[in-house]
């Protein structure tokens, strides 16, 4: 799968209703799906940020500049610490057990089943677990909420 491929299907979980555009409420409900919360304020405060022409969603185009812009190094060396906190004894993979454990460390309590869930959503491959590419996708752009 290439690398395009890979965030055409991210962006898909989030534009639910296939207008190639996710629109704040679409963000707030993808949101809710992976067992998280985002205030309306929030999501719109989110797609404003990545709306790159200012038309009040983000298309596909707008998604893929704000993964892969930045300040590369510095971000990549962000998401590999980040990484490491998640991933489970040096596997280079995120499982749902080390990402239950994880979030039980951060205050939020979740079952394995629902730790499959949130993985499934970035699992590009279908194996079971995020890889560290895996892992970029999805933080870029849940992780700047």
């Amino acid at each position: 799968m290439s690398k395009w491929q890979q965030y055409e299907r991210v962006f898909s979980h989030f534009d639910e209703n296939g207008d190639g555009r996710i629109s704040p409420s679409e963000l707030q409900q993808c949101v809710r799906k992976m067992g998280g919360e985002l205030s309306a304020m929030d999501a719109e405060t989110t797609i404003k940020f990545l709306d790159l022409d200012e038309d009040g969603s983000v298309k596909l185009e707008d998604f893929v500049k704000f993964v892969e812009g930045g300040e590369e190094e510095e971000r990549e060396r962000d998401l590999k610490e980040a990484f490491k906190m998640y991933e489970m004894e040096e596997s280079c993979c995120i499982t749902p057990k080390s990402l239950k454990r994880m979030l039980s460390r951060l205050g939020e309590s979740k079952t394995i089943d629902e730790c499959r869930i949130m993985i499934s959503h970035f699992d590009l491959n279908g194996d079971g677990v995020l890889s560290f590419d895996e892992f970029k996708i999805g933080v870029a752009f849940i992780g700047y909420l």
